[in-house]
């Protein structure tokens, strides 16, 4: 009966196009390529599972069938998300991860996980088995290797976008990186958004229904504000690169007397000391941040810790301080001479793992908590000395008698 149905639908299809093509004729073989995708797209769709009332009768456990063919071998790419670290596909390994990413299915009442296999997006629940059930190619599949959608620690800022025919906003969350295929969701459950197709696909009973309106999950990257604290830096492994010694300041003192002077050269310089915290993400431009921290110094000991002081960062996740330099050196000067002294400066940088606590603050004014581990590279100039030059005669001095 169903295939009789189908048969009846595609001959009303195929009499429909006759006429409009007949109508209006193609004129050129661009209207005829220009034309021929919609056509192409629209044949594909099942016109019998389109905008179903998905039937509520729970089968339990679908044992297949599992893989289509054509979706065999195919490898993907589990990281899609940028500095959205925190947001990942993960292999499922039979257990729920910290943060994996669901929604409450009212209709069923139910809670179900984002799932996905290869590049097709579906939703997993324990009581249909270990299984990701997925929708292609009119069918409900249902994948016992699969990823899930995890959000560690909750911490990036998801929500759900209403659109449709195909529409998906900006930072939509995708399934791979080649396919444009999209995690959505309707009324009735959780499934895959193709924008080449218009349409949102729901895996049920068996059957893959499809729908014009619909949900596409996306990733917040609007403003934020972020904090990071709770900073221990693991001091072992620091590396230290020293760079060669650079002139800071130079001072010349003359001699015009016809006797040996003795003078006191005071030089004086600030630096900057960068300091930057690398969180393995990068941070956007306009947001404000802070850091309560211990900053680092290279001393005659190593490596110590000043005072526990909160700081704003200067730009991404860097804070700059100003250091004084000052050296004095006593000088004899000979008759008719000069004589030159110069402040020098090594910088030196050091690199130390640390682990912390990152939080941020959304624009609905939800906070959210995660763990960090990151580099410490800090920049100073660690050793300041002065160097005396060999004095040497004025030139065309006037004598001394």
């Amino acid at each position: 009966m169903r295939l009789a149905l189908l048969a009846i639908v595609a001959l009303l299809q195929l009499g429909a196009l006759h006429a409009l093509t007949a109508d209006k004729p193609a004129r050129s073989l661009l209207d005829i390529v220009k034309r021929a995708p919609a056509q192409s797209k629209q044949s594909r769709l099942n016109p019998l599972l389109e905008e179903v009332v998905p039937p509520l009768r729970d089968n339990g456990v679908e044992p297949g069938p599992t893989t289509p063919p054509e979706l065999e071998g195919f490898q993907t790419d589990s990281y899609l998300f940028g500095d959205n670290v925190n947001l990942n596909w993960v292999k499922f390994d039979g257990s729920l991860p910290n943060g994996v990413v669901g929604i409450y299915n009212s209709y069923v009442s139910r809670t179900d996980y984002v799932c996905k296999f290869n590049c097709e997006a579906g939703f997993y629940n324990p009581s249909k088995g270990p299984y990701c059930n997925y929708p292609y190619a009119d069918r409900e599949y249902h994948a016992p290797e699969f990823e899930l959608l995890v959000n560690v620690d909750n911490f990036e800022f998801l929500e759900w976008r209403e659109e449709s025919y195909g529409g998906v906003p900006k930072h939509s969350v995708g399934t791979c990186g080649t396919a444009k295929i999209f995690v959505g969701k309707n009324k009735y459950g959780l499934g895959k958004v193709v924008p080449e197709h218009e349409a949102f696909f729901l895996p049920w009973e068996g059957d893959e229904y499809w729908y014009k309106r619909y949900q596409v999950l996306t990733i917040n990257r609007e403003a934020y504000s972020q904090h990071i604290s709770h900073v221990e830096y693991n001091i072992n492994e620091v590396e230290l690169f020293q760079y060669p010694p650079e002139a800071m300041h130079i001072s010349s003192v003359t001699n015009y007397e016809c006797r040996d002077i003795t003078k006191t050269v005071t030089m004086e310089k600030t630096t900057e000391k960068e300091n930057t915290w690398n969180i393995g993400r990068s941070t956007m431009l306009g947001i404000t941040g802070s850091i309560n921290v211990k900053i680092p110094f290279i001393g005659t000991g190593g490596i110590e810790l000043g005072g526990e002081k909160t700081y704003s960062f200067d730009r991404g996740t860097t804070v700059t301080e100003s250091i004084a330099h000052s050296v004095a050196v006593e000088l004899t000067v000979p008759s008719n001479h000069i004589c030159r002294v110069r402040m020098e400066g090594r910088k030196i940088k050091a690199d130390i793992p640390f682990k912390a606590r990152l939080s941020r603050t959304y624009a609905n004014g939800e906070t959210q908590w995660t763990s960090i581990n990151g580099m410490y590279d800090g920049v100073q100039v660690g050793e300041v000395r002065t160097v005396v030059e060999r004095c040497e005669p004025v030139p065309d001095a006037q004598p001394c008698f």
